[in-house]
């Protein structure tokens, strides 16, 4: 490998938000990243949480009752309608464009992420999620729905893709020896947005609220101050290591006695979609994502009409014999198994990806496949001889790999293309996402359509669909087998590498940055600590507001 010292790299005193600014002194903790990764994810991951407006704003004309847009109205004419309020449908399209835009910003900009570096990367994202959500606001409050199509869909879909991908390459390189833990808690940060920010949104909707007035537009506003603050911090607080930097006394493990998937090679992000290991992994991440996005979307209503009264100790009554106070009743304890269920989530992007680095990436992909495999064949058997305890632990299990799912999979491009580039890499990657996004309740809906239309009775009718995502599984489980190490001629010779350092403004040792006096005391534990402090009392008290609703299901 070419020396750093030997690369061209300009003279000068870099911007602020440069990526020589943000190389590490010697006495720096790395343990102050993880923190700054999740400030930022916390935030974007409200995009899992943004159905909690489209009640209010369905009714943000009518008051009581929603003030309902002619039916022969077009889409067209929605979008800039005053005299009605918006249908939940039309809002959810904000949904799929945040997903959609996900994936799409990060592959386009991924490698510019990795030249610019994280803080950069951070601020931009900042910028564009907060600015989408005051765009939206505007919109709210002149009542124009393309206003909350652009500003958060887009342009905020845009900040989504380049702060869910903007601490990838910086924790991987901090953590050679830990790469799935590392990933895990920034990733876990995605998950656990909506579970802070919902009820935050509540709570402001709750506040702000008039009778003329649902209190959207301005609970848009206060979240997007809140969370500028909060991402702008994480971004300023990002440090990448010095290259060649290394934990103190571990030494990079050999490929044949440890892990053959590990690569000490690196694949630059133009080529990669020229290996075939990319794609099976693209299709496993799809795959995966699809299957689980099907779960995701059937899990409350499939708990309710196959349990029925059951749920309420009403054991003769099916789910269309019960009445409006005994709907009511089940419709709770489903907000309870839905809450569960996200807690899982988010645990399991935690939990599998540590796991991964002591089993390995290929093989915890296995145990994703295979045990799901059986769990999703399991649940029509549990569902219909009324084990709820079995239905529910299957539901946790596979929503827990779910988020493993994502959180694993930055590590295991970290194997096999190497680590200069695997946040682009991650980015084009996550097009998969996307693509699951959009083909995953496409087909969940049609299939539960169809059966519903030849008769199917409804308590049955999810159990074609849950063998048809076991069938995905197994698609998945034979991509997956298939991935090789990748052929040595993929990989980037010393001059190529060397080259993309320079792009990537790295320096051998962080005293080379021109123009600044590099840090070379210890960081204080206590910094450490109030990092931590910052992303972990909003998460604690998501949590427990999450377990409390997640308690109803066992009472």
């Amino acid at each position: 490998m070419s020396s750093a010292t030997t690369l061209d790299i300009p003279a000068g005193k870099p911007g602020f938000l440069e990526k020589e600014r943000t190389i590490a002194g010697p006495g720096f903790n790395r343990w102050l990243v993880p923190p700054a990764a999740l400030a930022i994810h916390l935030c974007i991951g409200m995009a899992y949480g943004f159905s909690v407006f489209w009640l209010p704003l369905s009714k943000a004309l009518g008051g009581t009752a929603a003030l309902s847009c002619p039916a022969d109205m077009s889409l067209f004419a929605e979008l800039f309608t005053t005299s009605c309020d918006w249908r939940i449908s039309s809002m959810t399209v904000t949904y799929i464009l945040f997903f959609v835009l996900l994936g799409c910003s990060a592959a386009v900009w991924g490698g510019w992420l990795e030249r610019a570096g994280p803080r950069k990367a951070g601020i931009v994202s900042a910028l564009c999620w907060c600015g989408g959500l005051v765009i939206s606001a505007i919109g709210v409050y002149l009542h124009q729905l393309w206003m909350l199509w652009v500003g958060s869909g887009v342009i905020g879909g845009v900040g989504l893709g380049l702060g869910y991908i903007s601490p990838v390459s910086t924790l991987i390189k901090w953590f050679p020896d830990r790469r799935g833990m590392a990933t895990g808690m920034a990733i876990m940060g995605f998950g656990g947005g909506a579970m802070v920010g919902a009820p935050l949104a509540n709570l402001l909707m709750r506040h702000y609220a008039t009778p003329s007035s649902p209190g959207v537009w301005q609970t848009f506003l206060t979240m997007a101050a809140i969370y500028a603050v909060f991402m702008v911090a994480g971004a300023l607080s990002y440090r990448v290591p010095a290259s060649n930097w290394k934990p103190e006394g571990w030494t990079p493990p050999s490929a044949q006695t440890r892990n053959a998937m590990i690569t000490h090679g690196h694949v630059h992000v133009k080529k990669v979609w020229g290996v075939p290991q990319f794609w099976l992994v693209w299709l496993a991440l799809c795959l995966n994502v699809t299957a689980g996005i099907g779960i995701i979307g059937m899990a409350s209503p499939l708990l309710q009409e196959v349990f029925g009264g059951r749920l309420i100790g009403q054991d003769g009554l099916t789910f269309s014999q019960l009445n409006k106070e005994q709907l009511a009743a089940i419709a709770t304890i489903a907000a309870g198994f839905t809450g569960l269920l996200s807690l899982f989530n988010i645990g399991g992007r935690f939990a599998w990806a540590s796991f991964s680095d002591k089993l390995g990436r290929k093989m915890t992909y296995c145990v994703f496949f295979v045990l799901g495999i059986v769990l999703y064949a399991s649940v029509p058997w549990s569902a219909h001889a009324g084990h709820l305890a079995l239905f529910v632990g299957a539901f946790c299990i596979i929503l827990s790999m779910y988020g493993g799912g994502f959180s694993t999979v930055p590590a295991y491009l970290a194997d096999l293309f190497g680590t200069q580039m695997v946040g682009a890499i991650h980015g084009r990657l996550l097009t998969a996402w996307s693509a699951a996004g959009i083909f995953g309740p496409i087909l969940i809906s049609y299939i539960r359509e169809y059966q519903l239309a030849i008769g199917v009775p409804r308590a049955q009718v999810y159990d074609i669909t849950m063998y048809i995502l076991a069938g995905i599984l197994v698609l998945g489980l034979l991509c997956n087998l298939a991935i090789r190490p990748v052929n040595p001629k993929h990989f980037m010779n010393d001059e190529e590498l060397a080259r993309e350092k320079a792009l990537a403004h790295e320096r051998a040792v962080a005293t080379q940055v021109q123009g600044e006096a590099i840090s070379t005391t210890r960081t204080p534990a206590m910094a450490v600590a109030f990092g931590w402090a910052c992303v972990g009392i909003p998460l604690a008290w998501g949590f427990w507001l999450t377990l409390q609703q997640a308690v109803v299901l066992f009472r």
